[in-house]
């Protein structure tokens, strides 16, 4: 009998707390939260940009290369959020503004986006479809190592 009793107070608490679900009061808040997609401008640019940071400032090689390929792609990078948040610690409006100063220089973030960016104008791809990639994550991708060698002026 006790038994019984044991197994039917056992059951009756499992199917309470089944019954809670995600009703259950913190639920929400256990559950992961998509990540805010950082600050951007979503049309191309109407007035002109500011221009990035001379690459010639930037005495490591990898550094140097970012800030000249961010150069050669001013508007797309006017389009791109970056995901280190400069936007909220730096007041930045897209990944151009990483570049018109010196904080793309310290930041992997910045320099594996601006890359990606360049990487994938030059496939073609315009700059909703390169936002749409760096969205999901797809600049972590970038080979670094491609990058350690002075690259050409132009």
């Amino acid at each position: 009998m006790r038994v019984r009793l044991s197994i039917i107070y056992i059951a009756i608490l499992c199917a309470l707390v089944l019954s809670l679900g995600t009703d259950a009061p913190g639920a929400a808040s256990q559950l992961p939260q998509a990540e805010e997609v950082p600050a951007f401008h979503s049309q191309a640019p109407t007035a002109p940009l500011p221009a990035t940071m001379s690459p010639s400032q930037f005495n490591d090689v990898v550094v140097h290369n970012a800030y000249l390929l961010a150069s050669r792609v001013k508007k797309i990078l006017y389009q791109q959020p970056c995901y280190c948040h400069c936007d909220r610690s730096q007041g930045h409006k897209s990944l151009l503004d990483c570049f018109a100063s010196t904080h793309g220089s310290g930041c992997g973030v910045c320099m594996r986006e601006a890359i990606y960016s360049y990487e994938q104008s030059r496939q073609g791809k315009t700059a909703a479809q390169i936002r749409a990639g760096i969205e999901r994550g797809e600049w972590q991708q970038v080979d670094m190592t491609k990058y350690q060698s002075p690259l050409p002026a132009k």
